[in-house]
């Protein structure tokens, strides 16, 4: 050992070569609609072999319906070919349902707040899209979830504040149906 260190433990070997079978699953967190900058995709897609830039551009095409919203992007590579999903969060879901359109970012003391209403059919029709990702055992919770992101995006329920859905919903005037969510064949 020269200095404590053992000449065999610095050289270090090449990582293993990927199994081609199998995909590569890269997420990655986008503005919807921009192409976001190739250098800041350079170190994950490029030991992939892919372009940056290429899937800068792919992603922008994917995600023009989401314009102005951060979504997460799935890229899932296999033999160099790059397949994208958009996985959209509770929040943008909600302000997509708005229907508002891109608006200028808010800052941490001045945060752009949404002023819309939402219908309780659009907030279970966003429910059952998030079902499979909530931790709640029951659709209700679920619903109560996404009434929770309402509050902290801004906008209305059905005219009332969301919390009062969400007592609604807990004193049994307002009964939501019990839903699962369909099983995909591979894991989020």
């Amino acid at each position: 050992p020269i200095f404590g260190f053992s000449l065999s433990s610095s050289i270090q070997k090449m990582p293993p070569k990927p199994n081609n079978q199998e995909p590569t699953i890269v997420k990655l967190k986008v503005v919807g609609g921009v192409a976001g900058n190739p250098g800041a995709l350079a170190p994950k897609l490029g030991p992939l072999g892919l372009p940056p830039r290429k899937i800068a551009d792919d992603i922008a095409r994917e995600t023009k319906d989401w314009a102005g919203l951060r979504v997460s992007v799935k890229l899932s590579v296999l033999n160099r070919v790059a397949t994208i999903s958009v996985i959209p969060s509770a929040s943008a879901l909600v302000v997509k349902a708005l229907a508002e359109g891109p608006r200028p970012k808010g800052s941490a003391e001045n945060p752009t707040l949404h002023d819309g209403n939402l219908t309780l059919d659009d907030i279970i029709a966003i429910a059952k899209i998030m079902r499979k990702r909530s931790l709640a055992r029951h659709m209700s919770g679920t619903v109560k979830e996404i009434l929770g992101t309402a509050l902290s995006v801004g906008c209305t329920v059905e005219g009332q504040d969301p919390r009062d859905v969400q007592d609604q919903i807990d004193d049994g005037e307002i009964e939501i149906e019990d839903y699962e969510a369909p099983e995909d064949e591979e894991e989020e």
